[in-house]
């Protein structure tokens, strides 16, 4: 990815840096589909290896293709009525296609993979099966003030999140589902930033991968209840899950996936252990020479321990049945393939690439190869319900075209002001924090008011800035840190005063509007280094393919791109000079 900078400007003149392009190419595969009906839902299964299903909206209209038919209840989907009538009461009266699609097979105890686009209705979609289950389960922790961290028959579900605004997030749209007395339906507790480790035991824990680590070695480092809370976890959701498998948070997140497993490997064992050795004792074949299975148990633990002090996975050890390099039959890593499953995982993404094995699509083909897949009908593609504008910027316009692209997002939304109560949010997305100073600064000047959302403002900031911008609305100018999984309900219009860096970010900042069936606005500013890019985009958006066509990973395409800078560059260096 080519290094971004962006002068700060203290005036109207803005530098040509400001619109500098900038290409990270991701490249999303696409695949055969064959149809079928399921539970009056059309499905698209892909054709690979493992169960996919797509939420299809075939033969209705795309604008109208967010829930699923009038036929389609939560309560037929294998929702309880109490929970039903929770989600009623919170506004979700009908289920969405995304919903519709992924509820069942959560429901049904497989690890299940969620890929849909951005405002389908994802967090819901694992949130409400997932509490469907907690409530159902007859062995919960009946003894809701026990004060001990752990007791021995609580079942637990944790969400991880990559930063602890998403996680907050999380835990109010639980929260949403209350019972007949108005309090939410289960204990749910976010860890991380001031947020501690709850003395009471939570049904759902939503926590960042670092602050869930931290909580099980640093605050815990005499194993008192490590080991039970790993028990006790019985299924686990990955939200943002192709930021979680990729980049800072790999490690993290691989290392944290092993430990459960583990576990769940060790319970397996164990129950394996038990039964043969009741075999043996009815056969009355057991003698004080037969092995110790609690020794063996025990020396399989240590095993693990020795791992754990070694340091975190990496993406080279996400199988498992990698060689660690090192003889020895109880290095955890070698134990057997086939083994009892106690837990259940699911990832969740906007975007999910899938190309080549280190993508996050990737990894989880090969450490999940029988989960069931549920897609968007839109994921990786052009939503329906967006209007798009495109212009072209030069030095001497783009200042001017950022504050008209503004201006035509309030008179062009007058009629949905209206069927809004006069509520009016515009996001305007811009690649650097110092980007968005300068942006914030043109407004201000103008007479558009405007607050920052950056990653050099503080958790306390960012917290504060968006419950401003969802109580009083107005423009919210951001970096690409706002673009991923925050809900902000009722925009209207997202401005790229910058074109995006890559085809993730570009989905993510277009997905901040158009959401939940709504219609949305979008104006990209691009200059002639974008051309090529630009092209390719709308083009795909024409062709209703996927954003792959747009965003190759292949060499020439990024050789082309960036000659066209090293170009463009000497071109004003001579033009200097001949000046000079």
């Amino acid at each position: 990815m080519v290094a971004s900078c962006c002068s700060r400007l203290c005036s109207f003149n803005i530098s040509s840096r400001f619109f500098f392009p900038f290409q990270s190419s991701v490249c999303f595969p696409s695949f055969g589909t064959t149809r079928f009906r399921v539970n009056n839902l059309i499905f698209q299964a892909r054709t690979r290896g493992f169960a996919t299903f797509v939420a299809s909206a075939e033969g209705r209209n795309p604008r109208d293709s967010f829930f699923a038919e009038e036929s389609v209840s939560w309560k037929s989907l294998g929702i309880s009525d109490q929970l039903s009538a929770a989600l009623f009461s919170a506004g979700l009266e009908r289920p969405s296609l995304v919903q519709a699609a992924c509820v069942p097979q959560v429901l049904s105890g497989s690890d299940v993979i969620i890929a849909a686009e951005t405002g389908s209705g994802k967090t819901h979609g694992y949130l409400a099966p997932v509490i469907e289950k907690l409530l159902s389960k007859t062995d919960a922790s009946k003894d809701r003030n026990d004060n001990r961290l752990f007791n021995r028959s609580h079942r637990m579900s944790v969400v991880l999140c990559p930063n602890m605004m998403l996680c907050e997030q999380v835990v109010h749209m639980a929260n949403m589902l209350q019972d007949d007395n108005d309090g939410p339906l289960l204990r749910v507790s976010a860890v991380g930033g001031r947020q501690g480790w709850p003395v009471v035991p939570p049904d759902i824990l939503v926590s960042t991968p670092a602050a869930l680590l931290n909580s099980l070695f640093a605050f815990d480092a005499e194993k008192r209840w490590r080991e039970a809370f790993l028990r006790d976890v019985k299924l686990v959701v990955f939200d943002e899950a192709d930021m979680l498998l990729c980049g800072s948070f790999q490690n993290q997140v691989i290392r944290l996936i092993h430990m459960l497993r583990f576990e769940e490997k060790m319970v397996s064992k164990q129950e394996a252990l038990v039964d043969e050795t009741m075999l043996k004792s009815n056969a009355g074949l057991f003698t004080e020479n037969e092995p110790d299975a609690a020794g063996d148990f025990e020396s399989l633990a240590d095993a693990n321990e020795q791992d754990e002090e070694g340091g975190s996975s990496n993406e080279n050890n996400s199988n498992d049945e990698i060689d660690a390099g090192q003889s020895g039959s109880k290095d955890w890593r070698r134990v057997r393939k086939v083994y009892s499953r106690s837990k259940q995982y699911i990832f969740v993404a906007a975007t999910l690439p899938e190309s080549g094995k280190r993508t996050a699509g990737g990894i989880l083909k090969r450490m999940f190869p029988d989960a069931s897949w549920v897609s968007g009908s839109y994921l990786h593609c052009h939503n329906p319900r967006l209007e798009q504008r495109w212009i072209e910027v030069m030095t001497d316009t783009q200042v001017d075209s950022l504050i008209e692209a503004v201006n035509y997002g309030f008179k062009s939304n007058k009629k949905l002001l209206a069927s809004e109560g006069g509520v009016s949010r515009t996001m305007v997305f811009a690649n650097t924090v110092d980007a968005v100073e300068s942006v914030a600064s043109i407004l201000q000047r103008v007479g558009i008011q405007c607050i920052t959302y950056h990653r050099d403002n503080s958790i306390e900031e960012r917290t504060k800035t968006l419950t401003d911008f969802r109580k009083n609305a107005g423009v919210l100018v951001c970096t690409d840190a706002a673009a991923r999984g925050l809900d902000v309900p009722n925009v209207l219009h997202v401005v790229q005063a910058e074109f995006a860096t890559s085809a993730v970010d570009f989905l993510h900042r277009v997905g901040r509007t158009a959401r939940a069936g709504q219609p949305g606005l979008v104006t990209s500013l691009y200059t002639e280094s974008n051309r090529d890019i630009v092209a390719a985009v709308r083009r795909a958006g024409k062709l209703g393919q996927a954003m792959e066509s747009a965003f190759s990973r292949k060499r020439s395409f990024r050789n082309k791109i960036k000659k066209g800078l090293i170009r463009g560059r000497e071109e004003s260096h001579i033009a200097n000079r001949v000046q000079a």
